[in-house]
């Protein structure tokens, strides 16, 4: 503590204010030892106190003290330091945490590190692909890997001044298998067949789904500023060139941005699948469900005749169910394409489209697989994938074995 307390003093001599040492001395062992704050937090919170008390703004107080001292990102490995850094801002995420202001990855020439900018910190937005100057930003270690936040000491200046980043961190493999990824903020190669595409209404986001390979299915996200004009399609097989990995409520994905690139490969991968059979009650048919069109370029499902990606075009007609299961205990989203869609209807694609034509609405083949499909229960088998059972196989039980019917009744009762 003495020596903190003799930074500061000298420190504030140096600006020409004369700061008792049992002054600094006091607030200091009151956050440290009454408070428990951190040693660095503390030393913060008095050096604030004293620049309000005495009109003197942080950029004199931490900009007016010599030549400033860059750290390298490579060499950043303690907890709660302090730190200056020239780097170029190589991606920024899509936050959607109140207090966060801005998050993504910085680079130097030795490495990337993760970034947060507090909403409080009220410092400058930093863009893509540009270089800045950040003083003051604070070391800290989360989920086992170092990142620096920006807070209200910190500072952000843009400079004219260029550095060479490497695509890719040194140490990371070229390519991996999605099975070995097992850490956020890496930049990696992934070789995989898309396995499914999600309906996306983020105008954000370009494309996201599952891609997969014979260890493993991760989610991705091709995100719209990254500019990749190739288009991904479902059963196809792609290699992912310098996508980040990023850990997103406690799962694993990865992400392509503007250093990213997809190109269509012809290995011919067999992805891995968890299969999965239930038995349960159909409670919910989701919207999105029953007679759709999809872009004949993408297969995305449109929205209102029109793709997210494609604008308006002419769809292709579909059937398809979105369904959640009910055991008691559990509800599980499952996923039925036109073939089997067709079979536990008894709704054909030919008869659908007959049926919205003479209703002039669509909505009227939704409805009828509503009254015919909700509140029985059904047997269905099929890979798990994500959130989704993606149904191959679907029997309706008409008479439940009196045994399966006990235990789903012992199971809901004991919730």
């Amino acid at each position: 503590m003495n020596a903190i307390v003799t930074d500061i003093k000298s420190k504030f001599h140096e600006l020409g204010v004369d700061i008792p040492a049992e002054k600094i001395e006091e607030r200091l062992e009151k956050l440290i030892v009454k408070f428990k704050v951190p040693q660095e937090e503390a030393r913060r919170s008095v050096v604030n106190f004293f620049l309000k008390e005495h009109s003197i703004s942080k950029d004199k107080f931490y900009g007016g003290q010599g030549e400033v001292s860059f750290s390298k990102v490579a060499d950043i490995s303690e907890d709660g330091k302090w730190l200056n850094l020239k780097a170029k801002v190589v991606q920024l995420w899509d936050n959607t945490h109140g207090s966060i202001s801005q998050v993504g990855l910085l680079a130097d020439e030795t490495g990337t590190i993760k970034f947060v900018s507090w909403m409080a910190a009220e410092v400058p937005a930093v863009e893509e692909g540009k270089t800045y100057i950040f003083r003051n930003v604070v070391s800290s270690e989360w989920n086992g890997k170092m990142e620096v936040t920006l807070n209200k000491s910190s500072s952000v200046a843009e400079t004219p001044d260029d550095i060479h980043v490497q695509s890719k961190p040194q140490g990371v493999s070229s390519l991996v298998k999605v099975a070995d990824i097992s850490e956020d903020g890496r930049w990696v190669d992934v070789k995989g067949k898309i396995v499914q595409l999600w309906e996306n209404t983020n105008e954000s986001i370009s494309q996201v789904g599952l891609i997969g390979d014979e260890t493993a299915n991760i989610k991705f996200i091709k995100w719209t500023r990254a500019e990749i004009p190739v288009e991904v399609i479902e059963g196809k097989n792609y290699l992912f060139r310098n996508a980040v990995t990023s850990e997103w409520n406690g799962k694993l994905e990865i992400t392509l941005n503007k250093s990213s690139s997809i190109e269509e490969i012809s290995d011919e991968i067999e992805v891995t699948t968890r299969e999965a059979v239930l038995t349960a009650a159909m409670v919910e048919i989701q919207s999105g469900s029953g007679l759709i069109k999809r872009c004949p370029q993408c297969n995305r499902a449109l929205t209102k005749g029109a793709c997210a990606e494609h604008g308006k075009v002419d769809g292709v007609y579909d059937l398809r169910l979105k369904a959640v299961l009910d055991t008691g205990t559990i509800a599980q989203d499952i996923l039925l394409k036109r073939e089997v869609t067709e079979e536990i209807s008894g709704i054909t694609l030919e008869g659908a489209i007959a049926m919205a034509a003479d209703a002039l609405d669509q909505g009227v083949v939704l409805e009828a697989m509503k009254q015919k499909l909700v509140g029985k229960y059904y047997t269905v088998s099929g890979p798990r994938v994500d959130r989704y059972i993606l149904v191959e196989s679907i029997k309706k039980e008409s008479i439940l074995d009196p045994e399966l019917l006990a235990e789903l009744i012992n199971a809901a009762e004991v919730f």
